[in-house]
């Protein structure tokens, strides 16, 4: 929902460049992917921003043109940032890791807004991945209550979840 929001769209965008360009290091990476679906418009903005090619995995192979899964230019051995808009379980960004590997592309890093705290850092760091994320889930829910926009008692709904979910 955040791309219907321009203003918040584009701080969020400006806040994963500034958050790439310090921590990843442009000189790391070749092309900016975008995972399906909601990691699209984030990936095609910020690859725009920072002036790098802009790829986008699909759920699927086509059944027509290229029939491939990995749509825009990608050459054997380039280094590929994905971009998600989160990290629940970690299963879409792995499928989308592992059919940019099969055509050829080299991905070692994922830049997320949010981790959700449900396991998938762990599991996408295991298969090779480093993991950056922009934000905790836990450390969002803390903040809500904070200012007032959440009361206690779904702070410890959250923060009950999140514990019950790295198990």
């Amino acid at each position: 929902m955040v791309p219907s929001f321009p203003d918040a769209f584009r701080e969020i965008c400006d806040f994963y460049g500034e958050y790439i360009t310090s921590q990843v290091g442009l000189e790391n990476f070749d092309r900016v992917a975008g995972v399906p679906l909601a990691g699209i418009p984030f990936a095609s903005q910020i690859a725009y921003n920072l002036r790098k090619p802009f790829l986008y995995v699909r759920k699927g192979i086509r059944r027509h043109g290229r029939q491939r899964r990995v749509e825009g230019i990608l050459v054997s051995g380039d280094r590929v940032l994905l971009v998600d808009d989160l990290i629940t379980t970690g299963l879409n960004l792995k499928k989308a890791a592992e059919a940019i590997r099969a055509e050829g592309g080299v991905v070692k890093e994922v830049v997320a807004l949010l981790d959700r705290e449900e396991g998938g850092k762990a599991k996408l760091e295991k298969s090779g991945i480093k993991i950056h994320t922009l934000l905790q889930m836990s450390e969002v829910a803390n903040t809500l209550y904070e200012i007032g926009a959440i009361d206690e008692e779904s702070l410890k709904t959250i923060l009950k979840q999140i514990k019950n979910n790295r198990r």
